[in-house]
């Protein structure tokens, strides 16, 4: 094996602290990595790894090596996918942040074709609720459910709008009574998606008419899925995106809250670095990730 592979593999197993977990990423057997590392400590003649029962961890001189071949491996990386784009092929790793309940709802279908389409592009994709870094924590494209982004250092690129509803459960409505005004709020569990901006304040529209309520119930949560099934257990108020909520709204399990007020617009977009140019994979994934997600809109 390789000098450079052999870097690559020490480098994963030193991000996973795992020598199965660096096989998984790699497509490599356990075996075939272990080895590869005792080759490589042979080579420099120095200890780069501490194996213990729970997890694999740097040495000092581990730690140094990552940190002079890192900057090396990315840059021997990103000069082969610029040669390849150059070439007009698509190819090299893409990763993607998006979140949790958009991630299991509506990727699997879009990842599937993509990869079908793309195989020599891996991608490799985090699903979280909270708006991560894309420059500090290395991702090539974020996918976010939110207004207009506060980080004026990222490009941003609408794909459509995402509607909210607020909605309870039947029985919910039925025991604590059905809100005719939005000040009726006041006297409701009201569920809000909590971020680390703090508990979610609910502007609704109706018409030139606005209220502004903050959701303080007995229960909050970060994540819309969460929240839905809370709703399902009669626990309150929420509002939650439509594609989250379609098959109950239709199967009669939830019921629209103030079906005439509309909630502020929230949009489905992609987030990226700083670049100057869009790399080829990126942009490809971009215009085949729009097409596939239009067809469905509104989500």
């Amino acid at each position: 094996m390789g000098e450079l592979k052999s870097i690559r593999v020490f480098l994963a197993v030193a991000a996973q602290q795992s020598f199965a977990g660096a096989a998984r990423q790699l497509g490599m057997t356990p075996a075939s990595v272990t080895r590869t590392i005792a080759a490589l400590e042979a080579q420099l003649g120095v200890q780069l790894l501490v194996r213990t029962t729970r997890q694999v961890s740097l040495t000092s001189a581990g730690a140094v090596y990552a940190e002079r071949v890192t900057p090396l491996a990315k840059g021997l990386a990103e000069a082969a996918d610029e040669t390849r784009e150059a070439q007009g092929i698509v190819s090299g790793r893409l990763r993607i942040s998006a979140p949790l309940s958009l991630g299991v709802k509506v990727l699997p279908a879009v990842l599937s074709q993509f990869g079908a389409l793309y195989p020599q592009i891996h991608v490799d994709v985090s699903l979280s609720d909270r708006f991560v870094d894309i420059v500090e924590e290395d991702y090539d494209l974020a996918i976010r459910i939110s207004g207009p982004p506060n980080d004026k250092s990222t490009i941003w690129r609408k794909i459509c709008r995402v509607p909210r509803l607020l909605v309870a459960s039947q029985e919910y409505l039925r025991a604590r009574g059905t809100p005719q005004q939005p000040e009726d709020l006041d006297g409701h569990d009201c569920l809000g998606h909590r971020n680390d901006s703090g508990n979610e304040v609910w502007q609704l529209f109706n018409g030139k008419r606005q209220h502004s309520h903050k959701a303080e119930g007995s229960l909050s949560a970060n994540n819309g899925d969460l929240l839905a099934a809370l709703v399902l257990h009669h626990r309150g108020i929420a509002s939650l995106p439509r594609f989250i909520i379609e098959a109950d709204l239709a199967a009669g399990r939830m019921a629209a809250v103030l079906p005439d007020w509309s909630t502020a617009e929230i949009w489905l977009t992609l987030y990226y670095p700083p670049y100057e140019q869009l790399p080829l994979r990126v942009a490809t994934f971009s215009d085949f990730f729009e097409t596939h997600v239009n067809k469905i809109c509104p989500l």
